[in-house]
């Protein structure tokens, strides 16, 4: 037997409801928290099984009409049939319980959340590219949510940029008239202030009719066409001849904005205007003086590292990547800014022989992807720092490196809250600071 009656008795940290059956914990996509549903069991694994709602015999209060007609088949968003208030409250649960849990640490102060415009809020991604022979045509979209093999056949997204977001249909279109079609495995699209690029990654060289239908594309649509025959160092323009992608960001009242140019494929924070109320927020956090000396790891294109810049009197920013280094220096160059520093380094090996590592900074700021800086924590902070603010994509990493530095470096965690970066799904976006006992 398959089917069962079930009351979902919490979300789970990817925005499926949970319920027992048998004593066994069963993820059920489509449920929310209280409500009573009948599901179909679609995947065992020994430890928990996966499901589909199949009805919603006793619904949610905080159950909504999803926006998006594709929702349900597309994984891009798993949380639009939930009020946004509600969205929020169970991100903030999320994290309350890994600081507990994980870090074993609470902060003194919860922030109230962060959030901005949840529709067409995206601007960087990657949309996936599949020919299929019995629909008859190309489709471009996300994965499917029940299963990732495939690719949504979607003609809209909701909370892509609206410059692209409706015309997805039309690039599976473009690619089905392409000699091509079968080729292109993937188109990432990156928008800046004024431009959006769109990246078509292609497996074998292309015609000249299909460049030229490409062109046309961009010409119609007012967008920026890169190819990409191999590597990521193999992206280049085919039209215009020289895109600029860039975007401004505050650097704080009364202090000069500063812009950053970037290429498609680098980092940059997927939420244009959560990014601008998240740097307010994180300058308001590290309170950066004039007199300041501040390290930012993790520092990527100097998305933080300039706008302090503005602000302090020496700013170093620490990346991995030796392309944003250099674009970060670069775009430092470009806004006059010459306090500002970057250094390439790998932050998950030991770095404590360096210059930078050894200098004791004012104040901190991490960044870091979702694995943390714990390997950062094992001989940073020193002991002249006193302050920092960790912003973080992953709330277990965060409450692990957060009971680190209570505990081995005497911190204290003074406050933390959510960041709504992502809405509609469970991805959990916060931020931390920390004062010197």
């Amino acid at each position: 037997m398959n089917e069962f009656e079930a009351s979902i008795t919490d979300l789970s940290h990817d925005g499926r409801g949970v319920a027992r059956i048998d004593g066994k914990t069963v993820f059920v996509s489509g449920a929310l928290l209280g409500e009573q549903v009948r599901l179909r069991i679609r995947k065992r694994h020994r430890h928990f099984d996966e499901a589909e709602t199949l009805e919603i015999l006793t619904r949610s209060p905080h159950r909504i009409e999803p926006r998006c007609s594709h929702f349900g088949q597309c994984g891009g968003c798993s949380l639009q049939h939930l009020d946004a208030v509600t969205q929020i409250e169970a991100k903030q649960r999320v994290l309350v319980d890994n600081f507990a849990r994980i870090g074993k640490v609470e902060p003194e102060t919860w922030l109230p959340p962060l959030t901005d415009e949840a529709w067409g809020y995206r601007r960087k991604g990657r949309l996936s590219v599949r020919a299929v022979a019995k629909k008859g045509r190309v489709l471009v979209g996300f994965r499917e949510e029940s299963n990732p093999r495939f690719v949504a056949d979607i003609v809209h997204c909701d909370v892509v940029h609206p410059a692209l977001g409706p015309k997805i249909g039309l690039l599976g279109e473009l690619v089905g008239s392409m000699d091509a079609a079968a080729d292109i495995a993937q188109i990432e699209f990156a928008a800046g202030d004024d431009t959006i690029a769109l990246v078509f990654r292609h497996l074998k060289p292309l015609s000249e009719s299909d460049r030229a239908k490409l062109v046309a594309f961009a010409q119609e649509h007012g967008f920026a066409i890169y190819l990409q025959p191999g590597g990521v160092s193999s992206v280049h323009p085919l039209w215009p001849e020289h895109p600029r992608l860039a975007f401004r960001i505050p650097a704080g009242e009364g202090v000069q904005d500063v812009e950053l140019e970037f290429q498609p494929l680098d980092f940059v924070q997927v939420n244009a205007g959560m990014n601008r109320r998240m740097m307010q927020r994180t300058l308001e956090l590290l309170d950066p003086q004039p007199q300041d000396h501040v390290l930012d790891l993790f520092c990527g294109l100097g998305n933080f590292t300039l706008p302090l810049a503005r602000r302090v009197a020496e700013v170093t920013g620490v990346e991995g990547e030796h392309g944003l280094v250099a674009r970060a220096a670069d775009n430092a160059a470009r806004n006059g800014l010459n306090n500002a520093r970057f250094h390439v380094a790998n932050l998950f090996e030991d770095q404590r022989g360096t210059d930078w590592a050894r200098k004791p900074w004012d104040k901190l700021l991490l960044d870091p992807p979702r694995a943390g800086a714990d390997k950062v924590l094992e001989y940073l902070p020193h002991k002249e720092t006193a302050r920092i603010v960790y912003v973080s994509c992953h709330p277990a990493s965060l409450a692990r490196d957060a009971g680190i530095l209570v505990n081995q470096h005497g911190f204290r965690l003074k406050s933390a809250g959510v960041m709504d970066m992502f809405p509609h799904t469970a991805h959990v976006e916060s931020i931390a600071l920390f004062e010197r006992r």
